[in-house]
């Protein structure tokens, strides 16, 4: 297997396929990770949820130089030493919710993730990461696909995932291409440091400030407790960035402040879905398959998302208990999510800082009063779908898909165990059946047996609802009342080696509340 692309993503697919002892390269030019720009700053549930599958997600937010308890909040303001117009609290996932998820979103630089994905990857045998290298070329045929690199020799691959970017080299060598459209408004991004800064915030922590005045309407927000902040100055273009940065972050202050711009970002937002995510043994994942605007912080984590479906299925079939339905599905389940993403990003970009800006926002006047409460109203109601999008990242539903019975595919409602454990901590690394006391799954375990397929069963005592069928990501494969009658035919479709829908079990109520695993 062959990953070209050594980010995140490419490093979450490598991660999935090498646990699941995959033999794996991954080829990436960077030989150094670039804390110049920090892109993707929220970790989000689902991405957690699976960093947690692997044993990383503590060690993550033991990295993060901001945690979890500095700030969920996100604040509106026409400075950081002016007025404050409006707020939102608990936002991207950053609060618990009961037994929603077993895991908050964390904010987190890229770079930070990336560093921890390459020591997760580095202490795995079966992956090799090939830094400074790149790959230049692919040939596929029936059997394999062979991979030319630019600095050592050709690797032969039964499988190659394109995990390199907006200008994917893989994308372009199989004749895939973007369908959607570019923003016409310029964007200028910025790392800066500014010692001190923090202290003369007016407005107390956030994890983001959007800034509306005139010569500022800006988001911007603290990377670390040190003083090292990230801004984005909305329908500035590299040419006036270039010149009037360091006035930008005055204004976004509402002071004059003493910033060192350690690295610039100019950028236009993209919307766009790639025309088809595999093409024979290619296949296409995270920024090489789609684009979306930052608002929300959802690109990198439907890029992990799409390591995670493919990742799982790809180990299956070269394990040799999936079949080529499990490959097929791919497209299948991933194109819904990512459009569903883009068309929300997008929606997200709709109400930006330059939309906002009006007269009298920072006059301490009967008009500046009225004119702050009309931008709060207009900013709760066009905003909070933006820091406030659960259902978004959680209600991913494969129903449809040709691997999913039909009533299933959704992800597994979460629960704590009444030993404190989280539900997804007890589940195996291949399928498994989440039953209630009475049932007997000999016939399935017997079922699995025959394809080869890992199976976990896990009785939980007093558990309400119906049986249970996991995939390794977490989503329903089946459910039922019973046990399926026909269980070699429920496996053989799941697993994709059959195309025969299984008979519709039903699955209402297919909840997980109650019960200790027995």
């Amino acid at each position: 297997m062959l990953v070209a692309g050594g980010g995140p993503v490419g490093l979450a697919a490598a991660v999935e396929l090498g646990r699941r002892g995959i033999d794996c390269v991954v080829v990436e030019p960077r030989t150094d990770v670039s804390h110049a720009r920090p892109r993707c700053k929220t970790v989000n549930v689902r991405t957690m949820e699976h960093l947690r599958r692997w044993g990383l997600a503590d060690r993550l937010r033991a990295r993060a130089p901001l945690s979890v308890a500095y700030s969920t909040e996100v604040v509106f303001c026409t400075s950081l030493t002016g007025h404050e117009l409006s707020r939102f609290t608990g936002v991207l996932g950053l609060a618990p919710q009961g037994d929603r998820f077993p895991e908050v979103g964390q904010q987190a630089p890229q770079y930070v993730l990336e560093h921890l994905l390459r020591e997760a990857v580095d202490a795995l045998d079966t992956v090799e990461l090939r830094l400074g290298d790149r790959v230049v070329d692919l040939v596929q045929d029936d059997d394999a696909v062979t991979v030319h690199l630019a600095g050592t020799e050709p690797v032969t691959a039964d499988y190659v995932l394109g995990c390199d970017g907006p200008r994917s080299t893989v994308r372009d060598r199989v004749g895939a291409t973007y369908v959607g459209e570019h923003a016409l408004r310029p964007n200028y991004g910025m790392v800066f440091r500014a010692p001190g800064l923090s202290a003369r915030v007016r407005h107390g922590p956030a994890v983001q400030y959007w800034t509306v005045n005139p010569a500022a309407p800006a988001l911007l927000g603290p990377l670390d407790r040190d003083d090292t902040w990230w801004i984005i100055a909305f329908g500035v273009d590299r040419e006036t960035g270039d010149r009037d940065g360091h006035a930008v972050i005055d204004a976004a202050v509402g002071a004059p402040v003493d910033a060192e711009v350690l690295s610039t970002d100019p950028w236009t937002a993209r919307m766009q879905l790639v025309d088809t995510l595999r093409v024979g043994r290619v296949f296409l994942a995270g920024d090489a398959a789609h684009l979306n605007p930052p608002f929300g912080g959802h690109g990198l984590n439907t890029g992990i998302g799409d390591a995670v479906d493919l990742g799982w299925k790809l180990a299956a079939v070269l394990r040799g208990w999936g079949g080529p339905g499990l490959l097929d599905s791919y497209d299948a389940e991933r194109r819904p999510v990512q459009d569903r993403v883009v068309r929300a990003a997008h929606e997200n970009m709709r109400t930006l800082s330059t939309d906002l800006v009006v007269d009298d926002l920072d006059a301490d006047t009967p008009h500046g009063d009225e004119a702050r409460r009309a931008a709060h109203e207009r900013i709760q109601a066009t905003k909070h779908a933006e820091f406030h999008a659960l259902d978004l990242v959680l209600d991913v539903d494969h129903d449809g898909s040709p691997v999913v019975a039909p009533g299933a595919g959704h992800r597994l409602p979460h629960a704590w165990l009444p030993d404190g454990r989280s539900l997804y901590d007890v589940l195996g690394p291949g399928l498994t059946l989440l039953a209630r006391p009475g049932d007997d799954p000999a016939a399935l375990g017997a079922a699995c047996a025959r394809r080869g397929v890992p199976l976990t069963v896990v009785t939980l005592d007093g558990r309400d609802g119906p049986a249970l069928l996991v995939r390794p990501d977490q989503h329903v494969a089946w459910c039922g009342p019973v046990l399926p009658p026909d269980p070699a035919g429920v496996v053989d479709h799941v697993t994709g080696n059959n195309d025969a829908p299984p008979p519709v079990a039903g699955c209402a109520n297919a909840t997980t509340t109650g019960g200790s695993p027995g």
